[in-house]
């Protein structure tokens, strides 16, 4: 697993560093990027796996960096280091493509979650395209041959799901089938159709963070695929028969009971 860490901060790409070999080991090759300058051009001759990417480095910042570094064939998978607790930082980060982001002081736990999402990701996806010669040899119907493509999908859906751009067509797209046969057979397959199948796992994983009180609802709609806050209020509600808010101040009031 190649990871670059890219920190104007020499303590901090030593810590980060640190906490990588640490929980890896020897399944990490590491890199480090003075700047955002350095950055762009260490991604351009070694294909990183992650990146760590710090936001406020001199010259070439670290979203700008990213904007040189991604693009619609990249398989590399990027998250966000920064001391800047500002949504508008989040915001960003998700539109250009950002797997994750990560508040400083860096917390061990919090790195490593992050980097082992971020591999789980382009894992997923680099499986589930291997398996395009298979779906499009699928006769039709459920069969034996349809059942380990729909298990790859759904740990596909489950690793990805809060991107703003996964969705039936865009599956369909990587396995190279037609939507509605694609459709067909994940329902057929899994009992529930594939929007409500994202669904359900964009409100659970919304349920998670809503218990945080520092995260607000358009932050956590973000986090999890809804590029939209109402429109995420509005499909939370449908699914739980409670508001985020509601939601939020039920589990709030049910810890307080538990701790009395």
């Amino acid at each position: 697993m190649k990871i670059l860490i890219a920190d104007d901060e020499y303590l901090e790409r030593e810590m980060l560093e640190s906490i990588l070999e640490k929980h890896f080991g020897s399944e990490v090759q590491i890199r480090m990027a003075e700047n955002g300058r350095q950055a762009v051009d260490i991604a351009a001759i070694w294909n990183a796996d992650v990146i760590l990417m710090d936001i406020e480095m001199p010259g070439i910042n670290g979203m700008e960096a990213a904007r040189r570094i991604l693009d619609p064939g990249s398989g590399v998978k990027l998250i966000f280091v920064t001391a800047y607790g500002v949504f508008t930082y989040a915001q960003e980060a998700v539109k250009l493509g950002a797997c994750d982001y990560i508040l400083k002081p860096i917390q061990p736990e919090e790195v490593i979650r992050a980097v082992v999402r971020a591999v789980g990701q382009a894992e997923s996806h680099r499986q589930l395209e291997a398996l395009a010669p298979e779906a499009n040899a699928l006769d039709g119907g459920v069969s034996d041959k349809a059942a380990p493509l729909i298990a790859r999908v759904e740990k596909y859906l489950q690793h990805n799901y809060m991107l703003f751009d996964i969705s039936l067509d865009s599956v369909s797209a990587i396995l190279n089938i037609n939507p509605s046969y694609f459709s067909s057979l994940f329902k057929r397959s899994t009992g529930i159709n594939f929007v409500d199948y994202l669904t359900n796992l964009r409100i659970q994983a919304a349920q998670e963070l809503l218990q945080d009180p520092l995260r607000s609802t358009a932050e956590v709609a973000r986090l999890v695929g809804y590029e939209n806050a109402n429109y995420f209020t509005r499909t939370f509600k449908k699914k739980t028969g409670m508001t985020p808010t509601d939601f939020r101040r039920s589990t709030a009031r049910s810890r307080a009971g538990q701790q009395l």
